[in-house]
């Protein structure tokens, strides 16, 4: 029941930093109570899994408040998705299908590095090429390996991450988004809670009865 209680609540104070106040303490107090949650929500038969996840939401975090200082924010995402991804390969669960999917992310990942690096020159921005590449290679990455863990909570999870950071970085430097900052923060919440609903045994257990299964 408190759990249940925990995730309305940090629906509410999402759209309070998203539609009433744009304070910094507003903005990190829904990745602290989805921090709570995850610790909350925790399969204890998988401990190497869920402080992963955990050490990932609390960079996630620390990103959140050091965004500002758009290069320090951005390796502090940077680190949580390393450990989101260490999480995911954890999990690994081979399939033909899923294997493939590395073909859509390899098209994306070079349809935003050609924008983002065209559009970085044009705007005297060629110092931050690397840390965004490298950014948008790590994050990639993560979404990929969440595919292959099978678990349906990291995957959805991790495609609205990459969602968010694709408006925030088009809007910061390709060219406008509307109501981007809406976007950006409710795909984020949204993709930061359902990660952390991944180390809950239910979530676990999402990709369970095909273990015995033949691969796809």
């Amino acid at each position: 029941m408190f759990k249940r209680t925990l995730a309305v609540l940090i629906l509410i104070m999402g759209l309070i930093y998203i539609f009433v106040s744009s304070a910094l303490i507003f903005k990190l107090i829904p990745m602290w109570l989805i921090l709570l949650y995850a610790y909350l929500h925790r399969s204890r038969l998988d401990k190497r899994y869920v402080l992963l996840v955990i050490a990932g939401l609390f960079f996630c975090m620390l990103g959140d408040g050091l965004l500002s200082h758009f290069v320090i924010g951005l390796s502090a995402f940077l680190i949580g998705h390393l450990f989101y991804t260490a999480a995911f390969i954890t999990k690994w669960k081979f399939s033909w299908i899923r294997l493939c999917t590395i073909i859509p992310f390899l098209i994306y990942a070079g349809f935003m590095a050609n924008q983002l690096v065209r559009a970085m020159h044009n705007t005297d921005n060629e110092g931050l090429i690397l840390p965004v590449m490298t950014y948008l290679l790590i994050i990639l990455l993560m979404g990929w390996f969440s595919i292959m863990s099978g678990n349906i909570w990291s995957m959805m999870g991790s495609t609205l991450f990459i969602i968010s950071d694709s408006i925030l970085a088009w809007n910061k430097f390709v060219s406008d988004v509307s109501y981007s900052g809406m976007l950006i923060m409710l795909t984020y919440y949204t993709a930061q809670f359902l990660i952390a609903n991944s180390v809950g045994q239910r979530g676990q257990q999402t990709d369970a009865s095909n273990t015995n299964s033949p691969a796809r």
